[in-house]
C-alpha cells in the first residue's frame, strides 16, 4: 500500500529480456540504500518487487500481464520514473491509500501552463470516470491527486510547481501515458451498487 506521494525520480539503467517478461534496473541511491529483496516499491504507480540490488540501484521483473496494462512496457535506458516505498504501520498519509494495482493507461490530452502552474486533461476509458468525482482522488504515475473537472472520457488535475518539478509530470506532453488507478473507496461503492434486489 502507498500514499501516491513520490519520493523520488529514479533513472532506468537497463530493460533486460526475461520472457515473458523483462527486468527492469533503476538507480536511485537513497531508495536503493534503503531497499532490500522482497520490497515493495511503487514504480510509476506499478506496485513491484525488489529483485536485486546494489548501493545505487535496484532492479524488478515485469511479466507481460505488467508490461500490456501499464506504461513500463514503453520503458528505454534513460526514462525517469516515479518511486514510493510502500507504507509501514504508523506512518503519516498525506496522499490516499494507493494499492499499485493500475486500472488502465491514460494519455494526457490537454495540457494547460499558467506560468510554472499547469492544468492537464487525461483521457481515459469511460469505465474509470464513473469511479471519479470532482474533489475526489487519483492516482497519475503513482502521484496522489485531486480531481478538479470529471467528464464521461476524460478528467483534470491541478498541479503546483513542486509536483511539476519532483515528478515525471513536469516533462510530460500531450499524448504521452499515464498509469491511473482510482480510488480505492469509490471501486468498492461501485462494485456494492452493480448489486440491486431482484
Amino acid at each position: 500500500m502507498f500514499t501516491g506521494l513520490v519520493e523520488a525520480m529514479g533513472e532506468v539503467v537497463a530493460v533486460r529480456s526475461r520472457p515473458p517478461g523483462v527486468r527492469l534496473v533503476l538507480r536511485n541511491a537513497e531508495i536503493a540504500r534503503d531497499a532490500s529483496l522482497g520490497d515493495s516499491i511503487s514504480v510509476n504507480g506499478c506496485c513491484l518487487t525488489v529483485v536485486e540490488r546494489s548501493s545505487e540501484a535496484f532492479s524488478f521483473d515485469a511479466g507481460e500481464e505488467t508490461l500490456s496494462r501499464t506504461n513500463l512496457g514503453r520503458l528505454a535506458e534513460g526514462s525517469s520514473v516515479n518511486l514510493e516505498r510502500s507504507l509501514q504501520l504508523g506512518d503519516r498519509l498525506g496522499g490516499h491509500l494507493v494499492t499499485g494495482h493500475i486500472d488502465a493507461v491514460g494519455l494526457l490530452d490537454e495540457r494547460q501552463d499558467d506560468e510554472d502552474w499547469s492544468k492537464f486533461w487525461f483521457r481515459v476509458p469511460r469505465l474509470l470516470t464513473r469511479q471519479m468525482a470532482s474533489k475526489g482522488s487519483v492516482a497519475v504515475d503513482g502521484i496522489s491527486l485531486t480531481l478538479v473537472d470529471v467528464e464521461d472520457e476524460r478528467f483534470s488535475v491541478a498541479l503546483i510547481p513542486h509536483t511539476l518539478q519532483v515528478t515525471t509530470l513536469g516533462k510530460l506532453q500531450v499524448g504521452g501515458e499515464v498509469n491511473i488507478e482510482t480510488d480505492l473507496l469509490a471501486k468498492y461503492v461501485e462494485r456494492q451498487l452493480s448489486f440491486r434486489p431482484e
